[in-house]
């Protein structure tokens, strides 16, 4: 039994429900004959990963969907062996190389090797000389991935055509977005979500009120993703609804939202160290380290005047800045509690002195 945000996926791209002339240019481009390397960015739960899929259709057709686990394994220059577990089909391979850590580049060089060893099968369904090597979260890759990246996609041009995903493009360097058609999927409209919510619970003989329906679409935030698994997670708690059902949140944003209350009602070391065990709490249980840090700065801006909240979120910019550059990323969360405490501390104190 699959989730709905599964169950309902379009494999095809004349089944897309929004951005429809976006679509039909990408169909355009799987039928020319010159198929450049792809950037394909956009917000989370834009549907980025679903049109890569639905190209990748248009182009190989229906066999892409026959996918099977391939793990690839790198040895480093420590002799400490490295596996990635990746989905291939025939005709690509999907891989995430931020998953090897520091390490990526080595994942990166190896998926693209070990895809142009091979030409695509003969099996009458497609004439197309070269395969697809997808890597998602590129904006997450170290720098020397990339630079490995720029040069290994030029030497295998001949064989494989790449589509890059990512979030932003900000974190990819010039000399990768220069060498690939940059195609942005914006999130969907909170009109457009609703339809696809309606639509999905009318498949699944769900009755669902209209008033929850547009609660769940304003706590998506445009995230069809989330949107989809919060109404599936609601109506598994709570169905058949009553009147004022509320949509259930996922656990770790309660989780956040409580440590971000602890740290605006006390500022001290011992509560510091609380907040570091919630921390690793998050992470632990594979929240982003990111996502931990916007969340905090989204809620700690609440209790704040309007000045306050330009130096938070110049502080939130700047450690998710050194986030980037250094490997253990609860340093730097801790780093931003510790300096909001002594900032919100010192604002506590400017207004005790009105």
């Amino acid at each position: 039994m699959s989730l709905w945000v599964d169950k309902y996926r379009p494999t095809e791209s004349s089944k897309l429900d929004y951005h429809t002339n976006e679509a039909a240019s990408l169909r355009n481009l799987a039928a020319s004959d010159d198929f450049p390397h792809l950037l394909v960015f956009g917000p989370p739960g834009a549907g980025k990963q679903t049109r890569i899929t639905c190209l990748l259709a248009d182009i190989f057709g229906p066999g892409v969907h026959r996918m099977r686990f391939h793990t690839i394994s790198v040895t480093t220059p420590s002799n400490k062996k490295i596996d990635v577990t990746t989905v291939a089909s025939a005709y690509h391979i999907e891989v995430n190389p931020s998953d090897a850590g520091i390490y990526d580049r080595l994942i990166v060089m190896e998926a693209l090797k070990t895809i142009a060893q091979f030409g695509p099968p003969d099996d009458g369904q497609t004439r197309r000389p070269f395969k697809v090597v997808v890597l998602m979260e590129v904006d997450r890759l170290t720098k020397d991935a990339q630079q490995a990246l720029r040069r290994t996609m030029e030497k295998y041009s001949a064989t494989c055509r790449l589509i890059l995903c990512c979030n932003s493009i900000s974190k990819v360097i010039p000399a990768i977005r220069s060498r690939c058609l940059n195609i942005r999927v914006a999130a969907p409209t909170e009109d457009e979500i609703l339809r696809i919510i309606q639509k999905v619970c009318k498949e699944e003989k769900v009755n669902i009120p209209n008033e929850l329906v547009k609660r769940i679409v304003q706590q998506s935030n445009r995230n069809l993703r989330r949107a989809l698994l919060t109404t599936e997670a609601t109506k598994i708690k709570q169905y058949p609804f009553q009147s004022g059902a509320a949509p259930v949140l996922p656990d770790w944003e309660v989780y956040l939202t409580k440590t971000a209350d602890l740290i605006v009602k006390k500022q001290d070391t011992a509560q510091l160290m609380e907040i570091r065990g919630r921390l690793y709490e998050l992470l632990v249980h594979c929240i982003p380290p990111t996502t931990i840090l916007s969340g905090l700065a989204k809620e700690l801006i609440k209790n704040c005047d309007n000045v306050l909240k330009c130096e938070v979120i110049h502080l939130a910019a700047e450690y998710e800045h050194r986030m980037q550059l250094g490997q253990k990323a609860v340093y730097h969360l801790e780093a931003f509690v510790a300096k909001f405490m002594a900032v919100y501390l010192r604002f506590l104190d400017d207004q005790m002195q009105v």
